[in-house]
Order: structure tokens, then C-alpha cells, then sequence
């Protein structure tokens, strides 16, 4: 059975949208119909509270108009996973995934304790947030930063699976880790060597979130599983939100 996927970029520009669309056509099932997209306005990246509270708008716009247009799953392709109850909660049909948690949920899987490799020290509060929500506190080795920016990742692949390395040998050796988790989306494509350096399950975030929403949409198409929309995840009422013209004050609602 055939599935449409929307990966969203949160950010404000395309710079990432063709190796990211190449990463996923590589890694997706051929069943499985995948379209990149990125924000019309916007940061380039999220290191930053205030960045991060800048795309959400955005993100929500993008989500809805996805089940609009009849996809059935939207990825939110960042760590932190911005919006990612809040995107469930306006969905009535598609899942919805995120990095972070699809993350967490396969490292967990395949390992008892698991460390997760970030750009900078800045980013581990809110993602130590998220495990803590997902209830993996218990299941975390560490956090190990390389000191590099969001955007340095790509730019000099050696020097980043070095830092990687370095950093996976020391989450291993010093915290037990028997699971890594790439902490950014721009990470991609460094799994796989890294893995065979390190001799333990290496989690491509890019990958992980892609697995698990083919997962989600497939279990929707056959059981009719979905977000349950009883309490967290309820929706909010149609009528209301043309009650207070929230599409007309909200450009994309």
C-alpha cells in the first residue's frame, strides 16, 4: 500500500533540501512517497530558543495544509522537535513524528543505555527536556558535544565524523553507552562507518524518524491505529476556529 511522507525543514531555507531529499529516497521503502519542503521565511537553523519559537507558526501552517493535501504522515525534521504536540493535536488524520523521540524509541529498542551526540553544550537542556517527557531519562548514558554548529555539520564531513568518533568512543568507554544517537538532523549520512568503527548501533535521526513514520502511516492504513485523540492530542473544534476567523488572522490555517 502506497503512502505520501512530508518532511519538513523548519527552517527558512533550502539549502538542505536536496541531499536531505537523496538521503530519504535512499532510505525509504519503495512503497513510500517522500517530498521535502522548507519554510517560506524563517531561520536557518534552530540553535536557539528564540529561533525555535519563530518557526512554530510555520510548522502548524504546514502540518495542516499536508493533510489538506492528502499526505498520510508530516515529519518535523529537527532534534528538538518543535511543535510536535501541537502539530498531533491539529491532525485529525496523519501521524505525525519528529527526530528526537523516533530517536529515542529505536535506540531504546536496541540497547539498554544510549548517548546522543549534540552540536553544543547550548542544545542539552531542551533535548534532555524531550527525553525526559518521552519517560527515557533512566535509559540515558550522555550527552556528548562536539562543539560545532548546526551548519558545520555538512560543511566538513571529516572533520565531523572525526569529532563523532572521538565522541562515541568516550560515551562507550566512560558511560556505557551501547546505543548512539546523532542529535541533529544536518548529521546525516555519517551512520554507517561510524558504525563499524565503533561496533554499536549508530541512529541516523534522518533514518530513525523516516522508519518509524512509515511504520505509523502503514499501522493507520491496516488497523486504523492513529493519535488518540481523547485527551493530549484532542483537536481543537472546527467551529470554534471559524467562530474567531483564526484562518483569516493566521495566514495558512
Amino acid at each position: 500500500m502506497s503512502r505520501k511522507i512530508l518532511w519538513i525543514n523548519p527552517i527558512g531555507t533550502t539549502h538542505y533540501d536536496g541531499p536531505l531529499q537523496e538521503w530519504l529516497d535512499a532510505s525509504k521503502e519503495p512503497e513510500t512517497d517522500v517530498k521535502v519542503i522548507s519554510l517560506p521565511r524563517g531561520p536557518h537553523h534552530l540553535e536557539y530558543y528564540y529561533y525555535d519559537a519563530l518557526i512554530l507558526v510555520d510548522v502548524l501552517h504546514a502540518v495542516r495544509r499536508a493533510e489538506q493535501d492528502g499526505f498520510d504522515a508530516a515529519i518535523i525534521g529537527c532534534f528538538y522537535d518543535p511543535g510536535l504536540r501541537e502539530a498531533r493535536e491539529i491532525s485529525e488524520r496523519m501521524a505525525v513524528t519528529a527526530l528526537e523521540e523516533a530517536s529515542l524509541l529505536t535506540a531504546a529498542a536496541l540497547g539498554r543505555l544510549f548517548s546522543i551526540v549534540v552540536g553544543r553544550k547550548k542544545f542539552i537542556p531542551k533535548m534532555e527536556e524531550n527525553v525526559v517527557r518521552y519517560g527515557l531519562h533512566d535509559r540515558l548514558a550522555s550527552f556528548e558535544s562536539l562543539e560545532m554548529g548546526v551548519e558545520d555539520f555538512q560543511r566538513n564531513k571529516k572533520k565531523t565524523a572525526r569529532r563523532i568518533k572521538i565522541a562515541g568512543e568516550k560515551a562507550i568507554r566512560e558511560h556505557l553507552a551501547e546505543v548512539l544517537i546523532l542529535g541533529c538532523g544536518f548529521q546525516f549520512g555519517f551512520y554507517l562507518e561510524l558504525q563499524k568503527e565503533l561496533g554499536i548501533p549508530v541512529i541516523d535521526p534522518v533514518i530513525a524518524a523516516l522508519k518509524q513514520t512509515e511504520l505509523l502511516a502503514n499501522l493507520r492504513q491496516k488497523f486504523g491505529w492513529g493519535h488518540s485523540k481523547v485527551y493530549e492530542y484532542e483537536s481543537p473544534r472546527r467551529e470554534e476556529i471559524a467562530h474567531w476567523r483564526l484562518a483569516d488572522q493566521y495566514e495558512g490555517i
